[in-house]
């Protein structure tokens, strides 16, 4: 049984928060076990951070066996940027960064109207997944995220392609993980699959897993569109009709800031996100991602395409 730092002092979120760690660390130890070429999807985002806090306390006293891996889209906001990096040197451990704009740059990619580039993620994602070998690429994806990700197995092979089948998936009967693929394909490994966000937070808390500011309530400079607040940036926005305005807000999850809204909040510790993400009846890709608002199936579009 593993031992958290902080035990909540509810019994039955303990037990819980006990059982989900443990399922992670044995699928994180199964997959160093099984591939070759590992690697860990790390945005600097409170799911990756968790993901990462596993890993490390699964393999301790060892080093991480295991190469970070961020699709940076060039339009992160900076607090999650110098997050990222300060985790990184904290604890020695290795980086490996796709730069969209190098694919832009380069004319492998092509610079999209709405100034949005999470979408772009995928043919970088693929093409470094090639060029680096990876056999396994760990990520911090939950399937109370979207229907899409709830469909998908916890072992996910994924073609040369990156791209995903959602009518051909390996069945997964008592937890018993199936991590043979053919060359060319690999492994999309998703050991908080069963997680919520709730449970992230009550995990973040008894862990006192450090975090970008930007998830705790701050003043901030933001404008409205599609029901969201933005932040300015280096993609489109303001437009002439939007308005900044301040407020106090925080972010529910990091990404493209193009597409990625922060929501109205007092909530400036970890005890108070945990009481409003409680009180919440939307999860926080629905409520602050306008990717996902693109149409019903629009993550599973990007998921067989090779995204995340």
């Amino acid at each position: 049984m593993t031992v958290l730092e902080h035990t909540p002092t509810n019994p039955a979120e303990a037990s819980t928060l006990r059982a989900l760690e443990a399922e992670a660390i044995e699928i994180i130890r199964e997959v160093v076990a099984e591939f070759d070429r590992p690697a860990l999807l790390f945005s600097g985002g409170k799911d990756s951070a968790v993901l990462l806090h596993v890993a490390l306390k699964a393999l301790a006293p060892a080093p991480l066996p295991i190469t970070l891996l961020h699709v940076d889209t060039g339009h992160n906001l900076p607090e999650v940027i110098a997050f990222r990096d300060e985790v990184v040197a904290r604890h020695g451990l290795r980086l490996h960064v796709a730069a969209v704009e190098d694919w832009i740059a380069d004319g492998r990619l092509t610079e999209r109207p709405d100034g949005t580039r999470n979408p772009l993620q995928t043919v970088p994602l693929v093409d470094t997944i090639a060029e680096q070998k990876f056999d396994a690429l760990l990520g911090g994806a939950r399937r109370d995220e979207d229907r899409a990700r709830a469909k998908e197995r916890i072992f996910s092979v994924r073609n040369a392609l990156g791209g995903w089948d959602p009518r051909n998936q390996r069945p997964e009967l008592w937890n018993v993980y199936n991590g043979r693929h053919a060359p060319g394909e690999n492994t999309r490994v998703f050991p908080l699959s069963n997680w919520t966000e709730l449970d992230i937070w009550r995990y973040i808390e008894a862990e006192n897993v450090a975090l970008p500011p930007i998830y705790f309530a701050h003043d901030r400079e933001v404008f409205e569109r599609d029901g969201m607040w933005l932040t300015s940036g280096p993609w489109f926005g303001p437009r002439p009709d939007e308005k900044v305005v301040t407020k106090s807000v925080r972010y529910r999850t990091v990404g493209d800031g193009s597409c990625t809204g922060a929501v109205e909040s007092s909530a400036r510790t970890t005890a108070e996100i945990i009481a409003e993400v409680a009180a919440s009846h939307l999860t926080e890709r629905g409520a602050t991602r306008a990717d996902d608002r693109l149409s019903e199936a629009a993550m599973e579009d990007r998921k067989r395409e090779g995204y995340f």
